[in-house]
């Protein structure tokens, strides 16, 4: 795409990184073809290539944004689809996380947006605050219907909708030591992970220690960014990356690291990003390229580590691709082989590709475009005639179980239960019907019984 951008625009190191995006692009359309808002709604200008139309204008001559521009970039998931497909390697990532911060610091959104956009980031990267805000939830979900009636209000009615109706105690984190170790793990808390589904972060650490691996915690560690980041606060965004560079560089100098794990797929495209999102930052460059190249999803990690035979059973697993994993991070078979070398019969949905609508807070900013992707995702899903759902993010996790009557559970929780952990909690709201079902209530029972007081070291790993 040809681009008349200036030498005094092209002096910026974001615009020219944005520049160099937008000649990649050659207006082929294939994008238009995975784009979930193309494909809902019909608009060119809710493709990935009308949106480089917009911003290319936008930018190229560094105009205010308009109302029409944010609308159209709002409603963008950032999904990643648009990449997987894209035959000229255009990294709209880079691009629409540039344009969003363009128009945080250009275009002045109504009052009403400033104040749940900036609710949101006040709340949702710190575990504590979190764990407050669901608290009050749960006391003014009865207003949710009368919130929903009210366009203006339709977010807050989604935060409503999204909280669970209770949360769960909360799991400390500490370092998890293993005789013999192979080698040391750093692993992200995360913060909405560990408020919603700690039991997520309880397995992972279990089935590293059973494959090996001492389990670290940074201290001083942060939330990744991302959510702040993908709503054009840069500087916040930039602000959590260098405390968790810092706090992981630690680690790194004390003893080295084989590789830092993340459970949550959003966190973990954000953190492979460290590099480039802190490029021009003579202090942390270098440190935050080295802590992008020891990022690795937790299923991608363990896909090379020795773990124990497991014992699925042929229990038939819907298996959910989150978009930051399979889109963002290009991980897509790894979480697959290791459920079906669990025992488990994996399946997958059609429109694998397509986004569940969760999108870090897209799910309460765009509630009506969210919940149509989120029906319809789950519909797909329970097509499959699975027993269980797995997937690896905690966002596609909330949307889709909002949505379904089956259990939904982490990649690696199910991972760990073939390898002789605990069964995930969620699979007590499983059918008790066919052989499957019988043989599931039957180890479930025999777990409850037989299991022994846990020792020191199991307390210690979460």
């Amino acid at each position: 795409m040809k681009t008349e951008f200036t030498a005094e625009a092209l002096a910026d190191p974001a615009m020219a990184s944005s520049e160099a995006v937008i000649r990649k692009c050659v207006h082929c359309g294939f994008c238009t073809a995975t784009c979930p808002t193309y494909v809902l709604l019909g608009d060119e200008l809710d493709s990935p290539r009308g949106r480089i139309y917009l911003i290319k204008d936008m930018l190229e001559r560094e105009r205010e944004p308009t109302p029409e521009i944010v609308k159209h970039v709002d409603r963008c998931l950032s999904c990643l689809s648009c990449m997987t497909t894209c035959p000229s390697g255009v990294n709209y990532m880079h691009l629409v996380d540039h344009a969003r911060a363009y128009i945080q610091d250009r275009y002045r959104r109504p009052l009403r947006e400033r104040l749940i956009r900036g609710l949101l980031a006040l709340v949702l990267p710190h575990p504590r605050r979190f764990r407050a805000a669901l608290g009050l939830a749960r006391l003014a979900r009865p207003a949710e219907p009368l919130l929903r009636r009210i366009a203006a209000l339709r977010p807050l009615a989604a935060m409503l909708a999204l909280a669970p109706a209770r949360v769960p105690p909360r799991a400390e984190r500490r370092d998890a030591l293993v005789a013999g170790s192979k080698g040391r793990v750093a692993m992200l808390r995360g913060c909405a992970e560990p408020v919603l589904r700690p039991e997520f972060g309880s397995a992972a650490i279990r089935l590293l220690n059973r494959a090996g691996y001492d389990v670290l915690f940074a201290p001083g560690e942060a939330c990744c960014g991302a959510l702040v980041h993908h709503m054009g606060r840069e500087h916040d965004g930039l602000a959590h990356a260098r405390r968790n560079v810092d706090a992981w560089q630690r680690l790194i100098d004390d003893g080295g690291l084989a590789a830092i794990l993340v459970t949550a797929s959003g966190c973990g495209t954000t953190i492979k990003d460290y590099g480039f999102m802190l490029r021009n930052d003579p202090a942390y460059a270098e440190k935050a390229a080295a802590v992008s190249a020891l990022a690795r999803d937790i299923t991608e990690f363990l896909q090379d580590a020795e773990l124990p035979a497991g014992d699925g059973r042929g229990l038939t697993v819907a298996y959910h691709a989150a978009c930051s994993l399979q889109h963002g991070q290009k991980v897509t078979e790894a979480p697959k082989r290791l459920l079906a070398q669990a025992g488990y019969i994996v399946r997958t949905p059609i429109e694998a590709h397509l986004c569940c609508g969760s999108a870090g807070t897209y799910n309460i900013l765009q509630p009506e475009i969210a919940g149509q992707l989120g029906d319809r995702k789950a519909a797909n899903i329970e097509r499959l005639g699975a027993d269980v759902i797995a997937t690896g993010n905690i966002g596609c996790a909330t949307q889709i179980g909002a949505r379904t009557a089956l259990p939904i559970v982490h990649t690696v929780e199910l991972l760990d239960w073939a390898t002789g952990g605990p069964a995930p909690a969620a699979l007590s709201s499983l059918p008790r019907t066919g052989t499957q079902k019988k043989w599931l209530t039957s180890r479930l029972n025999r777990q409850m019984r037989s299991s022994p007081a846990p020792s020191r070291r199991a307390r210690n790993s979460g």
